[in-house]
C-alpha cells in the first residue's frame, strides 16, 4: 500500500492545479472583462490542447525507456515543471488575451504530467489491484481538489487577503492561491518521481526490435493512426459515457461562477464585490465535491465488487446528474452545498471506475497510448460545448447561467444509463502483471 500510495500522490498537486484552473478561471476571465456568452470560447484551450497532446504523450511514453528515470516519470518531472510556471503567471494576467494563453499553456503542461499517471497504474498493478490502485488516484485527487478550492476563501477569511481589486484586476486571495498551487504541483510531482520505480519491459530485445520497426515521424503518425482505429470494443463501449459525463462536468465548472452569483447573490457585475464572494464561495462548493470524491475514493471499489463497475457507475452519474438540477431550485447559499455531495460521487467514480474497466482491456504494450485516446472522449464533449454553450445560453435561456446546469445535469443521467452498453470484459494476455 505504502508503494501505492508512493506512485499516486503526485495526483495531489496534479489536481490542486487543476483545481484551481476550474473553480477560477472562469472568474479571471470575467473579472478582465469577458462577457458571459464568450468565457466558453476561452475555455477552448483546454479541451484542444488535450486533444492534442494525451495521445502524443502516451505514445512516446510507451516507447521510451530509461535505466534511472524509467518510462512515465520523465514526462510526470518535465510537465510539472512548466505547469508551476504556468500556475505562477496564470493570476498576474494584466489582460484577457494574457489569460487565455497562460490556460493553454497550463493545461497542456498538467495534461503532459497527467496522461503517464494514468498508464503507470496500468504498468504496475494486476488486475485485482488496479480499482485500488485508480482509487488511491481518486482520493489525492480529491484531497488536493478540497485544499485547492477553499484556498481563496480560507485565505480571505482566515488570513485577511483581499477579495477585491480595482476593476479588471485579480484579487490577491486568487493570486496567492495560484502561487501555492505551483509550489504543491512541483513538489507532489517531485516525491513521486523520487520514491517510486518502474519495471522495464518484459523482453527487452523484442521491445526494442518493435520500437526500431516504428521508428520515424511517418511511421508514428501511422501506427497511431492505426492504433485509433482499432481501440478495443469495450473502449468504443466507454467513449458514450464519456461524452455525456464530461459534457455535465464542462457545464459545471464553466458556468457555476455565474450561476450562483446571478441566482443566489443576485448579481450579474463580475466586478462587483457580490460577484467575488459568489466565486469565493463556488470554490467551497467545489472543495465538498471534491471532499466527498475523496472519501468516496475507497468504497466505490468495494460496491463495485458487490455489485458490478457499470452498476455502480450508473448510479453515482444519475445521483450527480440529480444534483446540478437541483440548484436550479436553491436560492440560500447554505443549501447549495448538498448537491454537491452527489456531484461528488459521480466524480469521484468517473475518476476511478471507467480507467478500471479501461485498464484491463487494453494490451499492456499500449497502455500509455489508449489511455491518451481514450482522453479524446474526455476533450471532444468539451470542445462541442466550448463552442455550443454560449450561443445556447444566449439563444434559449437569455444568458442565465443555472439553465446551463440543468442542461449538464440531464447529460449526466444520460451518461449513466450508457453504462448499459459496456462489456467489461479482462484482455486476455500471456504474461502476468507484478504484483507491487
Amino acid at each position: 500500500m505504502a508503494q501505492i500510495i508512493n506512485m499516486s500522490f503526485g495526483f495531489f498537486g496534479i489536481q490542486f492545479g487543476f483545481a484551481l484552473q476550474t473553480a477560477n478561471v472562469s472568474r479571471i476571465f470575467q473579472t478582465l472583462g469577458a462577457e458571459i456568452d464568450k468565457i466558453g470560447y476561452l475555455w477552448a484551450a483546454a479541451p484542444i490542447t488535450g486533444l492534442l497532446v494525451q495521445p502524443i504523450i502516451g505514445y512516446f511514453s510507451d516507447r521510451t525507456w530509461h535505466k534511472k528515470w524509467g518510462r512515465r516519470r520523465p514526462y510526470f518531472f518535465l510537465g510539472a515543471v512548466f505547469a508551476s510556471i504556468a500556475l505562477f503567471l496564470m493570476p498576474h494576467s494584466t489582460a484577457l488575451w494574457m489569460a487565455a494563453l497562460l490556460l493553454w499553456v497550463m493545461d497542456a503542461t498538467i495534461n503532459i504530467s497527467m496522461e503517464p499517471f494514468r498508464a503507470f497504474v496500468g504498468d504496475k498493478l494486476p488486475p485485482a489491484q488496479r480499482t485500488l490502485g485508480f482509487a488511491t488516484q481518486t482520493f489525492f485527487i480529491g484531497l488536493g481538489a478540497v485544499i485547492a478550492s477553499l484556498l481563496p476563501w480560507i485565505l480571505t477569511d482566515f488570513f485577511g487577503v483581499s477579495n477585491e481589486a480595482p476593476e479588471h484586476v485579480i484579487p490577491d486571495s486568487v493570486r496567492y492561491s495560484f502561487i501555492a498551487g505551483a509550489v504543491v504541483f512541483f513538489l507532489s510531482v517531485l516525491w513521486t518521481v523520487i520514491s517510486s520505480d518502474e519495471y522495464p519491459p518484459e523482453d527487452m530485445e523484442a521491445w526494442k526490435a518493435e520500437m526500431e520497426r516504428t521508428k520515424g515521424f511517418w511511421k508514428g503518425i501511422k501506427e497511431i493512426g492505426h492504433g485509433i482505429l482499432n481501440m478495443p470494443k469495450t473502449m468504443q463501449q466507454l467513449a458514450v459515457v464519456q461524452f455525456f459525463t464530461w459534457v455535465g462536468f464542462f457545464c459545471m465548472w464553466v458556468y457555476t461562477t455565474p450561476a450562483i452569483a446571478e441566482n443566489v447573490y443576485g448579481t450579474v457585475d463580475a466586478q462587483s464585490k457580490s460577484f467575488q464572494d459568489a466565486g469565493n464561495w463556488v470554490g467551497s462548493m467545489f472543495a465538498v465535491y471534491n471532499g466527498i470524491s475523496f472519501l468516496a475514493a475507497f468504497l466505490l471499489p468495494v460496491i463495485a465488487d458487490k455489485t458490478s463497475r457499470t452498476g455502480t457507475h450508473l448510479m453515482c452519474l444519475v445521483l450527480g446528474g440529480l444534483g446540478l438540477i437541483s440548484m436550479y431550485f436553491i436560492t440560500d447559499k447554505n443549501l447549495l452545498l448538498l448537491p454537491m455531495i452527489f456531484v461528488g460521487l459521480a466524480w469521484a467514480s468517473t475518476l476511478t471506475i471507467p480507467y478500471a474497466i479501461l485498464a484491463g482491456s487494453l494490451p499492456p504494450e499500449k497502455m500509455g497510448f489508449y489511455m491518451g485516446v481514450f482522453n479524446f472522449f474526455i476533450v471532444i464533449p468539451q470542445i462541442v460545448m466550448t463552442f455550443l454553450s454560449g450561443p445556447i445560453l444566449k439563444a434559449f435561456f437569455g444568458n442565465h447561467a443555472i439553465y446551463i446546469l440543468i442542461l449538464g445535469g440531464i447529460s449526466l443521467i444520460i451518461g449513466g444509463f450508457s453504462n448499459f452498453i459496456v462489456d467489461d470484459k479482462e484482455f486476455k494476455t500471456k504474461i502476468k502483471p507484478k504484483t507491487v
